[in-house]
């Protein structure tokens, strides 16, 4: 009867369990809900530890992360000789060509509804008054990347056993998210940074989820989510406002970018897993000849990287704090000959030639030296995974002052950033810049897709993507989860 019960909720969440490569420390069969034969409540301190461990699904270079970052104009998965072919999962991202059987569309829903759903079941399961708080974080968390991805979201109370899900509109889900996150606020932990405790929900990761919110609500106030824009200065005040609150808590930059995802102590982190490892950041790109070897994968397009200033200290490629690289591996993205910890030349063993990265690289067949390859979570410190930081909320702000014309405030807080990161001192900024200083500084960090439909530029040609379907805004809805809750509807295009 339990096991019915399981497989029941999760069908009617259109959810079926697929396995997919991921951070072997993720279990996704783990993660799925437990409940009572009756559907009663569980153990509100259990769901929440798991909920927090659920995070780690963020871990994986595919799924949920594939489609925020290699549908983007800087990463391109190319295939290499037979590796990286996968039926072609990965090019059809970056190429824009996607449909409703992808299969990480498929699992990324799976994986993100099933967790919003948990902590739904969190609320109904007698929690207290903090307990419930960080539950409406979680599934605030969780529900925003479904209306952000799919823009529409399917729920179900927890007692509703038998009952197909409603399914919210993306205004009616943002709303409700908003509303959770509201509630949330007053009961959350006023945590500061540089403590254990940036791996749980907070007052300031609940600012944070709240002005990515008001700042991307242009688009999701939308009827197609397709743009053109408007953005309300009302909305703009609220990103402005969250920013402000978390600033208050005493976040800011710190003097070393790379500080960020490692090891070392940091004003910057504001939320981040605690959940799994982040090694799978590391060796998606690193060629099979680094130590620790990599799998030989994603690379960084030559466009995005010729943005940099040779000065900006987000490039990389510098040592490690304590004067050494690790294992030949430099921080950033590395480009040209490779070079071992004593300063000789890495040699790549299959051809017996120097390992020098170029930056062209095609997206089919490409060699195994070709793309630029990127490395932010460094092997010899690697820290937890990031999901807010201060200089995200930063460059929000920002935006928000842009937006409401106030262009000698929002350059004055670029500027500081990039005084911080080694950048020259902007005269003017706009859209162009605006956009590209958030390329520079939040890189392969799983954002650059929101950012490029928030500026329009989602839809223009890069690289190897032409196609420039205005739909592509969204993504499909998974066949089977049309199937098994028909108040779905298809998205446009599909």
């Amino acid at each position: 009867m339990k096991n019915k019960l399981i497989l029941f909720l999760l069908l009617s969440l259109g959810m079926f369990a697929i396995p997919a490569c991921t951070d072997l420390e993720v279990n996704e069969l783990d993660s799925v809900p437990s409940t009572s034969e009756t559907g009663g409540s569980s153990d509100p301190t259990a769901l929440l530890a798991s909920s927090y461990e659920d995070l780690g699904a963020f871990n994986d270079q595919a799924n949920i992360y594939s489609l925020t970052e290699h549908v983007s104009d800087e990463m391109i998965p190319p295939t290499r000789g037979v590796d990286w072919g996968d039926n072609g999962v990965w090019r059809t991202l970056h190429a824009h060509t996607w449909d409703a059987s992808h299969a990480y569309v498929l699992n990324s829903w799976n994986q993100l509804n099933e967790r919003a759903f948990k902590c739904t079941r969190i609320l109904a399961s007698n929690p207290t008054a903090e307990q419930a708080a960080e539950a409406k974080f979680l599934r605030a968390f969780y529900m925003y990347h479904v209306m952000d991805l799919w823009g529409q979201v399917p729920f179900k109370e927890a007692n509703q056993v038998g009952v197909i899900p409603e399914v919210k509109s993306r205004m009616v889900a943002f709303d409700f998210i908003v509303k959770d996150l509201n509630e949330a606020l007053p009961l959350l932990p006023d945590l500061g940074p540089v403590v254990e405790g940036n791996g749980k929900a907070s007052k300031s990761a609940a600012n944070a989820l709240l002005a990515r919110m008001y700042l991307n609500k242009a688009v999701y106030s939308t009827a197609s989510g397709e743009g053109p824009y408007t953005f309300d200065g009302a909305d703009m005040d609220k990103v402005i406002a969250a920013a402000d609150a978390i600033a208050a808590a005493g976040y800011d930059l710190d003097d070393n970018y790379f500080n960020n995802f490692s090891s070392q102590a940091t004003n910057e982190l504001i939320f981040r897993s605690t959940t799994g490892s982040s090694q799978n950041r590391t060796r998606m790109t690193l060629h099979y000849d680094h130590n620790p070897d990599g799998w030989n994968g994603f690379a960084t397009l030559a466009d995005f990287y010729n943005k940099f200033e040779a000065n900006d200290t987000r490039i990389g490629n510098y040592p490690t704090p304590d004067g050494t690289e690790f294992s030949g591996i430099a921080r950033g993205f590395l480009v040209g000959q490779q070079l071992k910890d004593d300063g000789t030349p890495v040699i790549e063993k299959r051809s017996g030639t120097p390992l020098i990265f170029k930056p062209e690289c095609p997206l089919s067949g490409a060699t195994t030296q070709q793309g630029i390859r990127v490395v932010k979570y460094h092997p010899s410190d690697q820290a937890k995974l990031i999901f807010f930081r201060y200089a995200d909320v930063l460059l929000m702000k920002a935006e928000a002052l842009m937006r409401k014309n106030d262009d000698a405030a929002a350059l004055a807080l670029v500027n500081t950033l990039r005084a911080k990161r080694g950048a020259s001192t902007l005269t003017s900024l706009d859209a162009t810049k605006m956009l590209d200083e958030r390329g520079f500084e939040l890189y392969w960090e799983g954002i650059r897709r929101i950012d490029q439909i928030r500026f329009e530029t989602f839809n223009k040609p890069w690289s190897e993507k032409i196609v420039t379907e205005s739909f592509r805004v969204l993504f499909p809805i998974p066949q089977q989860a049309l199937d098994s809750n028909p108040n779905l509807q298809q998205n446009k295009g599909y």
